[in-house]
């Protein structure tokens, strides 16, 4: 029983911060102030029914009133046309109007109290719900302005990071550049010197010089054949 618990309690703390992770407060803020307005709205309702049913009462009670009258007058009239019987049935229809009367009465006084309850039940949500919602708004700004500076540093952290990138690729280029004047340097030096032999020429530096020495040869003979011609 007790790994079971354990169990359930785990998987509700990550369903909870599953729910946690895609749910959005405003929207979770929006929604309750609607659910709030709606049941503002139906006091307002409850209030129109109220008022609208005691409004029918009052109608009913002044008809009463109206009959009550009628029928005093009625007795009245009979009394002094010597007819006591139509005075009693008058008189007798005038007691059940006046219960009908002081029962509608009741009812009506019933109804106020219970219409005066609901204005004022109404007038305090009214407040609440105008308070919840300035401070509904006041939080979904300051939501807003975390998510974007939210954004902004998170921004922020993947160009710091990716400059630290570019950083190191930059230095690398730069090393390797190095490198390659470095080795081009030294392979002038060795050309320079004779020791490295052009990759182009087939011939090694002995060749090199004894071809020389048969060029310098070829040169100054063919001068002193041309000084010999110029003499003639």
């Amino acid at each position: 029983m007790g790994i079971l618990s354990r169990t359930t309690t785990i998987i509700k703390a990550k369903i909870s911060k599953l729910l946690d992770k895609f749910e959005d407060p405003r929207e979770t803020l929006d929604y309750s102030y609607q659910r709030q307005l709606e049941l503002l709205q139906d006091v307002k309702r409850g209030i129109a029914d109220v008022t609208t049913a005691k409004k029918r009462l009052e109608l009913q009670r002044d008809k009463l009133q109206v009959s009550l009258n009628k029928l005093d007058r009625q007795a009245r009239d009979a009394v002094a046309a010597g007819r006591d019987d139509l005075a009693t049935l008058a008189l007798t229809r005038k007691q059940e109007t006046v219960s009908q009367l002081e029962s509608v009465s009741a009812q009506i006084e019933q109804l106020q109290r219970e219409q005066d309850k609901l204005v004022a039940a109404e007038q305090r949500l009214s407040v609440k719900v105008d308070a919840f919602r300035t401070k509904k708004e006041t939080i979904k700004a300051e939501y807003t302005s975390a998510e974007a500076q939210v954004k902004i540093s998170e921004a922020a952290s993947g160009i710091s990071e990716e400059m630290s990138d570019v950083g190191l690729a930059i230095q690398r280029a730069e090393d390797k550049t190095e490198q390659m004047k470095a080795r081009a340097s030294a392979v002038d030096e060795l050309i320079d010197s004779g020791t490295l032999d052009n990759v182009w020429d087939d011939q090694d530096s002995i060749d090199r010089e004894l071809s020389k020495v048969s060029s310098d040869a070829s040169v100054k003979a063919e001068l002193a054949k041309m000084k010999a011609e110029a003499k003639k």
